[in-house]
């Protein structure tokens, strides 16, 4: 990416023609599966695993992606467990969301701490990403920490491709904040290998913070393979997928700039029946991939 300001690409007077200059480019094409971000049910995955991905499973979804690994265990489970446990399911569990560790440095299973082991684990899940979830404040207070933080996701890269996984960073609205004159997202785009590190848009938290993720695509083609796919009510709050503001449908029209291979629905916070919620989700979404 360029090293525009914040301000430079979030021109949404341009969006509706920028989107219709790439919507032929994925006719034709194959949709990935619908996936769903697992932290979306993370206390029902905490207490009750296999239920949960039942559920899952029967409202349609093919593919998971984990959040919660430490100390070589995913939800109290070794990762041939887990693996074992998806498959009765016929769950895939294609990523994973792991942290930079050091807000735990003690904690094994991190991009400081047992790495190596990490991504041993993921091949043995049949993980294809690994991803970096999340900073932590103080991870995030200057640039230098911003370049330290590259340079991590550079070395832990090397590890993955060398077992065939991708490594990709997933934001929030943070990283789109200028910080002592530059955007900290731009850092981590210019400062990391394109085939060491993609990244994993969230689209609620990208138009949170003002952005077009299509201009990201068109600045930076491919190198956006995973999505999360929330939305957002008129507040600013989460919301089922298809019932608040976010015009998916101009995003997905673009998915071939960006280089998609999957895509999770995610909802940090519910209010009501989860499980309904997600099945809103997922039902609102066929039809807007359709």
């Amino acid at each position: 990416m360029k090293n525009h300001t914040r301000r430079s690409f979030i021109k949404y007077s341009t969006l509706a023609g920028v989107g219709l200059m790439f919507l032929p480019s994925c006719l034709g094409q194959t949709m990935p599966s619908t996936g769903i971000q697992l932290y979306t049910l993370r206390d029902q995955m905490s207490e009750d695993p296999s239920g949960t991905l039942a559920r899952v499973a029967s409202i349609g979804y093919k593919e998971v992606e984990s959040a919660g690994y430490g100390e070589r265990q995913y939800y109290g489970l070794s990762a041939k467990e887990f693996r074992k446990l998806l498959d009765e399911h016929g769950l895939k569990a294609v990523s994973g969301h792991y942290l930079s560790g050091k807000q735990a440095p003690e904690k094994q299973g991190s991009l400081i701490n047992g790495w190596e082991q990490a991504v041993e684990d993921a091949v043995e899940v049949g993980q294809k990403y690994m991803v970096c979830a999340y900073l932590f404040d103080f991870e995030r207070e200057t640039l230098d920490a911003y370049k330290e933080t590259a340079e991590l996701l550079n070395k832990c890269g090397e590890v993955c491709k060398s077992n065939g996984i991708q490594l990709c960073y997933h934001n929030h609205a943070f990283e789109f904040e200028t910080l002592q004159g530059q955007v900290p997202y731009n850092i981590l785009l210019s400062e990391t290998d394109k085939d060491l590190l993609k990244m994993e848009l969230d689209l609620y938290w990208t138009r949170k913070a003002g952005i077009d993720p299509v201009q990201l695509f068109i600045e930076n083609e491919d190198r956006f393979p995973l999505w999360h796919v929330k939305d957002m009510d008129k507040t600013g709050e989460f919301a089922a997928v298809g019932t608040g503001e976010i015009d998916f449908s101009q995003i997905f029209a673009n998915k071939d700039k960006a280089g998609l291979g999957h895509f999770f629905v995610e909802q940090d916070k519910i209010i009501g029946d989860p499980f309904e919620n997600i099945k809103t989700s997922y039902g609102n979404l066929q039809k807007i991939i359709a």
